[in-house]
């Protein structure tokens, strides 16, 4: 079986450099390119770091983006152009950037998914069973946790949670969003789905999800102990995808959850 040839954009950034360790450990994937938004002089693993260009991407089999909804775009326009499969690590997207990446899915096979662990997708799962047994009498809300450095919140994980409340009450998303609480001790339940985001030290990722009906609480939640369950994730969905249709999908395809 030949390799996976791979292009990673972002390198430089936490996910890109602990993308660039697991690939060195996985005999199926060859990295062929490396991208920034900037250009920097620079080799890693002997490669020497390029833009997001035609020619960064032409001997890819597939794309790997842990980037800002403004790369992968560019990363999926010239994706698109060449027929190269796409992974999409990338969070903070618009609805209308959404609406632009399940535009681009129609020529090529995307996977996108705001986080790639396995425990992640399963908690996902199980939030979307739990809101739909549980029915409109109980409040929700969801508590993250991530290191000092991350820029955007609600973790793009969080967002995927809140999702799957909404999902399982057969609710639209965007119009279940409440409030959006930036590093505070306590927040509320409420009738639309509240987020409280907590920045400090170098914390991985800590996710929970809590259902109150005022009586009773139900609490859902993972942590994360090593950045590397995320780019073995990434790792498994590139793999799965190298076999796939034009189309958009997500871990949970890859994983068969109904």
């Amino acid at each position: 079986m030949s390799k996976i040839n791979l292009t990673i954009t972002g390198c430089m950034g936490r996910m890109g450099q602990q993308l660039i360790k697991s690939v060195k450990k996985d005999k199926s994937m060859k990295i062929v390119s490396l991208t920034e938004s900037r250009l920097i002089n620079k080799k890693i693993s002997g490669i020497k770091l390029s833009l997001n260009t035609e020619d960064a991407f032409k001997k890819a089999n597939l794309i790997i983006d842990f980037t800002t909804p403004k790369c992968t775009l560019e990363v999926l326009k010239i994706a698109s152009k060449f027929k190269k499969k796409v992974v999409i690590g990338t969070t903070g997207f618009s609805k209308n950037e959404e609406k632009l990446i399940k535009k681009y899915s129609k020529k090529i096979p995307i996977l996108k998914a705001g986080n790639m662990s396995l425990g992640i997708n399963l908690l996902m799962y199980l939030t979307e069973i739990t809101s739909k047994s549980l029915g409109r009498n109980f409040l929700s809300k969801v508590f993250e946790i991530h290191h000092k450095h991350k820029k955007d919140h609600p973790s793009g994980t969080a967002l995927m949670l809140g999702k799957g409340i909404a999902v399982g009450r057969n609710k639209d998303f965007y119009k279940s969003i409440g409030k959006k609480y930036l590093n505070k001790n306590t927040f509320p339940y409420g009738k639309k789905i509240n987020f409280n985001s907590l920045r400090k030290g170098e914390v991985i990722g800590e996710h929970e999800v809590k259902f109150s009906s005022g009586k009773e609480i139900i609490t859902l939640n993972h942590e994360a102990f090593d950045r590397a369950l995320y780019s073995e994730g990434a790792l498994t969905a590139a793999k799965w995808l190298m076999n796939k249709k034009p189309g958009l999908y997500s871990m949970r395809n890859l994983l068969n959850f109904r």
